[in-house]
């Protein structure tokens, strides 16, 4: 797109298991062990506009949460950079690297693993705010009641603790918590995966209105293909590390490219096929220990040739805005 606030390049992280000292010893003595790598996210690209919410799609495992906490500062790349309004993280002075941690805030799936059982609500959302100078301590009480009453929750619960609240409420209390800091831009990792159907509704609709009155920009992490197409303006495909499709939402629904995302969408229920009997994917997600050669999908494709399973396939545009990593749009040739 013409104008980027957040852009990540080549981005990869591995998690490596290192020997202990058994091990180690049992290598030098002629033993077949090695240290275990986990190729979490192989060299991913993605740029998102202001005010624009970017779906990040796929299987448990595929990397995506992965990504969400590289770019909210929580875990380091292994390679690659992070680009936020022109600026590599990664090269920032340590205010601007500060500042800029405000910014980009993370709202995570499970509020009440996220949220400190001691501390009432008052004190989670208010404490930040005071710690790096966006309202004086004087002035936090009221400033909390009104970021509550913006994702609504009652300020006459504010000296409550997170347990007595509900699922929902306590997931308020987290998007409130990031809110607070004033962010521009948030990642929202399976924000609603632990809410029941009906309270999901609730937090879609109120991100969607915190997007427009606060002119917020999202990457929205989710497995659920429904919930992404609800509140996305673009999607991402990933799969085991990778990103295989990028397209408007509206495109990737009516028209997917790459076979996963065509294996995807055929698994979405639909009202207008009923009876139909659905069949998952073929074969099981292979290990990002021991990820396979060539096109990572290529063991469960319907499509592969020789091409797939010796050589990698490029993410490269094959229409306007519409990015695809598959050999079938070069002609398919074996």
């Amino acid at each position: 797109m013409s104008e980027t606030m957040l852009e990540v390049r080549d981005l990869s992280k591995q998690f490596v298991k290192r020997l202990d000292l058994a091990a180690r010893l049992a290598q030098r003595l002629g033993a077949d062990i090695r240290e275990e790598v986990v190729h979490a996210v192989d060299k991913v690209s993605i740029s998102i506009a202001p005010g624009e919410v970017v779906g990040l799609v796929g299987e448990s495992g595929c990397g995506k949460s992965t990504i969400g906490r590289m770019i909210a500062g929580i875990l380091e790349p292994t390679s690659g950079e992070i680009i936020y309004k022109g600026q590599s993280l990664g090269q920032m002075s340590q205010d601007a690297a500060k500042a800029t941690a405000l910014q980009i805030q993370m709202i995570f799936q499970d509020p009440f693993a996220s949220l400190n059982p001691r501390m009432r609500v008052q004190d989670i959302i208010g404490e930040a705010p005071v710690m790096h100078g966006v309202v004086r301590r004087d002035q936090v009480a009221d400033y909390v009641e009104d970021v509550m009453r913006r994702v609504g929750l009652d300020p006459e619960y504010r000296r409550r603790y997170p347990h007595q609240f509900s699922g929902g409420q306590r997931q308020r209390i987290g998007i409130a918590r990031a809110l607070a800091v004033k962010p521009e831009f948030l990642v929202c990792d399976e924000a609603i995966a632990a809410l029941d159907v009906s309270i999901q509704a609730q937090v879609i609709n109120l991100f969607i209105d915190l997007r427009e009155d606060l002119d917020l920009t999202y990457l929205f992490i989710s497995h659920d293909l429904s919930v992404v197409e609800h509140i996305s303006d673009r999607v991402v495909i990933m799969y085991l590390g990778r990103v295989v499709e990028i397209a408007p939402t509206d495109e990737i629904f009516e028209s997917p490219n790459h076979p996963y995302t065509q294996a995807l969408l055929a698994e979405v229920p639909r009202l207008d096929m009923r009876g139909l009997d659905y069949q998952p994917i073929s074969g099981e997600i292979p290990s990002p220990l021991d990820p396979p050669p060539g096109c990572h999908f290529h063991p469960r494709c319907p499509h592969a040739t020789a091409r797939c399973r010796a050589e990698a396939p490029v993410l490269k545009e094959i229409a306007p805005d519409r990015w695809s990593a598959c050999h079938l749009n070069d002609g398919g040739a074996a």
